[in-house]
C-alpha cells in the first residue's frame, strides 16, 4: 500500500522586492512563480519600501495563480500555507502575511509563519538531500551576514556564532558598486566587473580576519571606506578598472570563507552550508569549494536561482515544519520586521523536543 502523501504547502515570500510563491509536498517542488520590482528601485540605488509593498499587492494573486498553473493544481489542492513573517521591510511583510492569512482562512488550512533566514537555510531542500545535522551555515545577503550552528532545522534552536557589526556583505557590495560607478544591484555588477581580472592587484583590508577575540564576527564598513578612499585618490579613473573590482570582491570572499572554515574546524563540524543572495557570487562559490576541499569539509550551496529571495524556500521550510509535527501559527500572526533568528518558526511557543546532541 503506498505511503500517504503530506499536504501541498503554499509558500509566500514578500520580505523585500521579490514576490515569491512556491508549492512543495514531501520535499518535492511542484510549482513556483516569482515577480520582482527591482527595476523600479534601480533609479533610487536601493529598495524603496512603499514601492516594494505596492508591487507585492499587485503581484501576489497572479503569482499564486501562476504557481498553481505550473503545478497543474487548483487552490483547493493546497493543504497548508507558509509565509515569511520576518524579518524584512514592514510594509512588504504585511502584504505577504495578510495574503497568507486570507488564503489559509478561505481554504480552511493551517498557517505557518516562518523566519526569512531559516527559509534561506531550507532553500536547497527541494534540489538536494536533507540537510546534515549538525552543520555550520554562512548566511550572506544584502541585510544579513551571520555564521550559525544548525541542528534539526524544524526542531532545534539555531546558535549564532557571529554576526556582522555593521554593513552586511551584500550591503557592502551595493555601496561599493555605487562608489565605483557600477549599476544597481551591486552584487551582480561586481561579479561581472571582476570576471577575468586580477584579484591581487590591490591589497584592500580584511576586517577582523585573524582576530581571536572576534573569530566569527564580521565588519565590512572599513573595507567600504578603503575602496571609497581609493576612488577619491583616483578622480580621473572614471568607472573603476576590473582589477579594482576584483580586488574588492576578493577581500570580501577571503573574509567570508576564512571565518566559515575556521568555525567548522573549531566546532568539529564537517559540513558547511552557504546561503543568501551573495551565495550566488561566482568567486565566493569558487573559493569556498577550493578551501573546503583542502580542509576536508563538505560544502553545500544552493543553485543560483535559489540563493536570492523566492517562495520555494518558504514552501520548503513550511513543508519541513508540517512533516515535523509543528503546531500552526495563531490566526493573529503578525509581521515581525526585526525578528531575530532563533528558530525556524515565528509566532508560536516552542513545543517541539530538540533532537539529541
Amino acid at each position: 500500500m503506498p505511503a500517504q502523501q503530506g499536504p501541498v504547502v503554499l509558500g509566500i515570500e514578500t520580505s523585500c522586492d521579490e514576490t515569491g510563491v512556491g508549492l512543495v509536498r514531501d520535499g518535492v517542488l511542484l510549482g513556483e512563480a516569482l515577480s520582482t520590482s527591482m527595476d523600479e528601485h534601480a533609479r533610487y540605488g536601493g529598495v524603496v519600501p512603499e514601492i516594494a509593498a505596492r508591487a507585492h499587492v499587485q503581484a501576489i494573486v497572479p503569482c499564486v495563480r501562476a504557481a498553481l498553473a505550473s503545478a497543474g493544481m487548483a487552490a483547493s489542492d493546497i493543504g497548508a500555507v507558509a509565509v515569511t513573517a520576518g524579518p524584512g521591510l514592514a510594509t512588504a511583510l504585511h502584504v505577504g502575511v495578510s495574503a497568507a492569512k486570507a488564503y489559509a482562512t478561505a481554504l480552511g488550512v493551517p498557517l505557518y509563519g516562518v523566519h526569512h533566514l531559516a527559509g534561506h537555510l531550507a532553500a536547497d531542500l527541494v534540489d538536494g538531500q536533507p540537510l546534515p545535522n549538525p552543520l555550520i551555515a554562512l548566511i550572506v545577503s544584502g541585510g544579513h551576514t551571520s555564521l550559525l550552528q544548525v541542528g534539526d532545522l524544524a526542531r532545534d534552536p539555531i546558535v549564532h556564532l557571529g554576526d556582522t557589526l555593521d554593513d552586511a556583505a551584500g550591503e557592502c557590495f551595493d555601496k561599493v558598486a555605487r562608489v565605483l560607478g557600477l549599476s544597481y544591484p551591486g552584487g551582480p555588477a561586481v561579479d561581472r566587473g571582476a570576471a577575468g581580472h586580477d584579484p591581487t592587484a590591490l591589497a584592500f583590508p580584511r576586517p577582523l580576519l585573524g582576530r581571536n577575540d572576534a573569530p566569527y564576527t564580521f565588519s565590512f564598513s572599513g573595507l567600504k571606506t578603503a575602496v571609497a578612499r581609493w576612488a577619491e585618490s583616483h578622480p580621473d579613473s572614471g568607472v573603476a578598472s576590473g582589477d579594482v573590482i576584483a580586488s574588492f570582491q576578493e577581500a570580501v570572499v577571503d573574509v567570508l570563507t576564512a571565518k566559515a572554515i575556521r568555525a567548522c574546524r573549531d566546532r568539529g563540524i564537517a559540513d558547511l552550508l552557504i546561503v543568501g543572495g551573495v551565495a550566488a557570487n561566482s568567486r565566493l562559490r569558487e573559493v569556498a569549494a577550493s578551501r573546503c576541499a583542502a580542509a576536508g569539509i563538505r560544502l553545500r550551496v544552493p543553485a543560483r536561482r535559489r540563493c536570492t529571495d523566492n517562495g520555494v524556500m518558504i514552501a520548503a521550510l513550511g513543508d519541513l515544519l508540517v512533516r515535523a509535527g509543528a503546531p500552526p501559527s495563531p490566526p493573529d500572526l503578525a509581521a515581525m520586521p526585526g525578528a531575530y533568528l532563533e528558530r525556524a518558526q515565528l509566532g508560536v511557543p516552542v513545543t517541539l523536543t530538540p533532537t539529541a546532541a
